[in-house]
């Protein structure tokens, strides 16, 4: 049988944390970020589900080959996740293994589902391979500010977009006033709206994983990169570690993460499929 935990149960799955992997993960069997926890055993877990709070994808941690929990999950998404998956207008189901042993058994898992697959690069900047120079200057239309309390309610009279900031930030945080204390961040604004947006998408212990977001219609100004530089900055000034994810082929998000010298750390598979009753 598979449960899921209530969130002051989450601490039954610390064990279940390696080092050196996805930082989602601690960060939300941690209470940082919000998400879902399906275990096999409530009382001490050795194989769970962790569904991400922004609903980018369900982790698969602990034993890769405990067949009473893997026997089980089929029915768990059909008559647990796809009825509360279809209320927030999803419909598709990526799967990612904490470690690379889940791999081959999520496959074989979803072997009768039409599974797509794709790899993400993690990558992290130390101070010491920081490359300040690729910072780009912007023209004096655009200005930049810190995603604070202050400005985020300044914004209400003077951005026609502050939804924009607002749903980038409630994507992964459960509130405005968890990411204000938790997160940092940063966004360009240009004229009356927001542009670019800048901040941290999951937090655990010191990393901070970094979420960015630029209108379509400013794409291909070095907003990014330019917001990237200012997270960074932040992020050393204050002791943290700047956690950059992305897929292989985001060839913008890559070239970025290059031009600021981040080191790739690993790479790992996502398994997708659409999910039907």
């Amino acid at each position: 049988m598979i449960s899921e935990l209530n969130q002051e149960e989450f601490y039954m799955c610390n064990h279940l944390i390696l080092p050196e992997s996805h930082m989602e993960v601690k960060a939300i069997i941690e209470g940082t970020n919000p998400g879902r926890i399906f275990v096999d055993n409530t009382e001490f877990p050795t194989s769970g589900l962790i569904w991400l709070g922004n609903n980018d994808g369900f982790f698969f941690v602990g034993d890769e080959k405990n067949k009473a929990f893997n026997d089980k999950i089929n029915n768990l998404i059909n008559t647990k996740i796809l009825p509360d998956a279809k209320r927030f207008g999803l419909n598709w189901f990526e799967g990612i293994g904490y470690h690379q042993l889940w791999d081959d058994t999520i496959k074989q898992l979803f072997q009768q589902q039409k599974l797509e697959s794709w790899k993400q690069r993690v990558y992290m900047l130390e101070e010491s391979n920081y490359t300040m120079d690729s910072e780009p200057i912007l023209n004096r239309e655009y200005t930049i500010l810190k995603i604070n309390k202050e400005n985020y309610y300044n914004c209400k009279n003077t951005c026609i977009n502050l939804s924009l900031l607002k749903s980038n930030i409630l994507e992964s945080w459960s509130s405005l006033e968890h990411f204000f204390d938790k997160g940092i961040g940063y966004m360009i604004t240009y004229k009356n709206k927001i542009v670019s947006v800048c901040l941290s998408g999951f937090v655990a212990d010191n990393i901070h994983s970094i979420h960015i977001e630029t209108v379509k219609e400013q794409e291909g100004k070095s907003l990014a990169q330019k917001i990237a530089h200012c997270f960074v900055k932040e992020c050393f000034q204050k002791g943290l570690k700047p956690y950059w994810d992305c897929t292989e082929t985001n060839y913008p998000s890559v070239a970025i993460a290059n031009k600021l010298n981040f080191k790739m750390k690993f790479t790992y598979e996502v398994y997708g499929f659409r999910m039907r009753e």
